[in-house]
């Protein structure tokens, strides 16, 4: 059973302030199937979305980077992928240090 997309944001929402990492919802996509795009905001410029994938050979779900460089970038192709998908979910998650926890066990 999966779960929604709305009940998997705010788990990893409240993961996050477990952890003290700012987040907040950029774009509320679909609340039942709706993918999600994180985009990490290290606050100096620089920025990396991700995208969960599904590797076909081993079937294992992992967070791949979308882009990555500078926020105005990062920004513009996730505009992209939101005049693509309107039921885009937009998290974004800022760190000084790059930590989004989406290597953590249980977000996959």
């Amino acid at each position: 059973m999966r779960l929604t997309s709305e009940i998997w944001v705010s788990a990893y929402l409240m993961r996050l302030r477990t952890e003290d990492i700012p987040a907040f919802v950029v774009k509320k996509g679909d609340v039942t199937a709706g993918a999600v795009l994180i985009k990490l905001n290290t606050l100096d410029g620089r920025a990396t979305c991700y995208q969960r994938s599904f590797d076909l050979m081993s079937g294992e779900r992992a967070w791949v980077a979308l882009s990555s460089g500078p926020e105005t970038e990062v920004d513009a192709s996730i505009n992209k992928q939101r005049n693509f998908d309107p039921d885009l979910w937009v998290i974004e998650v800022e760190s000084r240090q790059g930590r989004h926890m989406l290597d953590e066990p249980g977000l996959e």
